[in-house]
């Protein structure tokens, strides 16, 4: 059986909206006992991670509460570099859509992911998703991203008025795997059925099918 760990949520995304998206993805896996998720608090983090489970989603920003302290951070050089320790041993790990969110460009985290987040706009657009056999559109917040293409395989991207971005790439990282997956912010994003196939799929990848 997988043992896939979730840390869901921050200030600006619910947890339960991730959580609902997460596990009805993960339905026919969970229905067939295939794969346990379990879900986690960041002060288990790293606690978690020395258990080497099979891998990690984090929908959680660095930032604790950007309304009132825009420094408070909860991801120290040490919860970074257990992480990367982690995956280099053989652990998977989605950053999806807010875990690229405002974590230090320069910082341990952000070079194994090989890409970060950069800006939405104000306003939720129509957005339109494509690549590896999957196209779809919602209403979601256009993330647009900075990505090092030459280090990674691309397989999603995005567009809507505002532009176009890169939205999903992987890549291994020492005997792990990283993917970074930027849709979807609205509950009903979430829960559009092509959404939580790419979501299905990225799990799988990142736990080693």
């Amino acid at each position: 059986m997988k043992q896939i760990v979730a840390m869901l949520g921050d200030y600006y995304h619910r947890e339960a909206d991730s959580r609902a998206s997460l596990l009805a993805a993960l339905q026919s896996q969970l229905g067939e006992g295939s794969i346990n998720v379990r879900f986690i608090g960041k002060d288990q983090l790293v606690g978690v991670l020395s258990e080497q489970p099979d891998a990690v989603v984090l929908f959680a920003e660095d930032r604790l509460t950007p309304q009132e302290d825009e420094d408070a951070k909860w991801m120290t050089d040490e919860i970074a570099a257990s992480i990367v320790r982690y995956v280099e041993a053989g652990g998977g790990w989605l950053a999806w859509h807010s875990g690229l969110a405002s974590y230090d460009p320069q910082g341990d985290y952000v070079s194994m992911l090989k890409g970060y987040f950069l800006s939405h706009p104000s306003e939720h657009q129509p957005v339109k998703y494509s690549g590896d056999n999957i196209a779809f559109e919602i209403m979601d917040e256009h993330y647009f991203v900075e990505c090092r293409t030459e280090e990674t395989e691309v397989f999603l991207r995005s567009s809507s008025i505002d532009g176009a971005s890169i939205a999903g790439w992987r890549h291994a990282h020492g005997a792990g795997r990283v993917l970074c997956l930027t849709p979807a912010h609205r509950p009903e994003g979430l829960l559009h059925a092509d959404v939580l196939k790419l979501l299905e799929r990225s799990v799988v990848w990142c736990a080693g099918e």
